[in-house]
């Protein structure tokens, strides 16, 4: 670098050349000391307490003897301690000149873990693109009976556009709910995606073959990973700690209907939803919240206008929330599109 800048060359292109960045030199460089070269593929030497040859020829021939081949390092390292009195490196090392020389493999009839691929990324740029549902449980007339309430959200308007509730969990029972919550929205013919955790009611052979006649795109959690269907546990959560609901379990079927019917059709047309900027699920829904933050933002600019002195930047952000993501990569992550409702 030293005689590359004493050539003529600029600092930030040199440091491309070499694979590093401007600040990356200066902090390396700090206090006129020439700190060694730490980019990843800059040749180092062999650290002083490596393995020597022998020892990783003897590591080898250790997991290599026929009564040893079908153990994992620390029942090797054990047996070499006990019936030879000998130690050659540590169970790590013994992995690593395994991994090296390409011999770390899974064995055994057992299935090798699968490392699960990430979720597909959606985005909702409107009603009725992207719908999350999920089936909770809510108390029955005695300890130990419940009713299951099926529930659809959309993630755009976080409106609740489908529910039911059902002694019993099945497939069946879910796909007609979606059914019906299609064709209430008019959502047939149009790209929708439904996702969902990996539930039996979620992947039955009656709600996949609904999905593909209706042209629905099913969207499923990783597997034992609860916050990838963030949306449906965070409305549950809302539904189970309002003040009026009965925590002592509901007296029967009916009442446990009527009382989700008054709970959907507040949080719907009531509850203000702090993601979508303090505007009802059904406002944002029908289109309705971009004319109510406009006025809210002329309030706040008259109000601003009157009194300047109180305010010290700009006012609060009434524009409308925008675009809604599931599961999003970490560069698509923001404070108005984070993955939680």
């Amino acid at each position: 670098m030293d005689e590359a800048r004493a050539a003529g060359a600029r600092l930030a292109p040199a440091c491309r050349a070499l694979g590093l960045t401007a600040r990356t030199y200066q902090r390396w460089t700090g206090e006129g000391a020439v700190q060694a070269d730490r980019r990843p593929q800059a040749e180092r030497p062999t650290p002083a307490h490596a393995l020597t040859e022998a020892e990783v020829a003897a590591v080898l021939e250790a997991c290599h003897r026929p009564g040893w081949a079908d153990l994992p390092p620390a029942q090797i390292i054990a047996r070499l301690l006990d019936e030879e009195g000998r130690y050659i490196a540590s169970e790590a090392t013994f992995y690593r000149v395994l991994r090296a020389h390409g011999e770390q493999h899974h064995r055994g009839r057992a299935k090798a873990p699968v490392r699960q691929p990430k979720p597909t990324t959606y985005r909702a740029d409107g009603p009725c693109e992207v719908w999350s549902w999920d089936v909770t449980w809510l108390g029955g007339p005695a300890r130990g009976l419940f009713f299951y309430l099926y529930l659809i959200l959309d993630l755009y308007s976080r409106k609740i556009v489908g529910w039911e509730v059902h002694e019993r969990e099945s497939a069946a029972l879910g796909a007609d709910l979606v059914e019906r919550a299609v064709l209430a929205e008019g959502c047939i013919n149009q790209p929708l995606v439904l996702h969902s955790d990996n539930g039996s009611p979620m992947k039955g052979a009656t709600m996949l073959e609904t999905l593909r006649r209706l042209e629905v795109e099913p969207s499923f959690s990783r597997p034992r990973v609860s916050n990838d269907n963030a949306y449906s546990e965070a409305v549950f959560r809302t539904c189970k700690y309002v003040p009026d609901y009965p925590t002592e379990g509901f007296g029967s079927l009916e009442a446990a209907r009527a009382w989700v019917h008054g709970f959907v059709r507040w949080y719907n047309e009531e509850n203000r939803h702090s993601r979508i900027r303090y505007v009802t699920p059904q406002q944002r829904h029908s289109g309705e919240d971009t004319a109510i933050l406009a006025e809210r933002q002329a309030i706040y600019e008259e109000a601003r206008a009157a009194n300047p002195g109180r305010w010290r930047g700009r006012t609060r952000d009434w524009t409308p929330a925008g675009s809604v993501w599931l599961n999003p990569e970490r560069a698509f992550r923001s404070d108005t599109e984070e993955a939680a409702a």
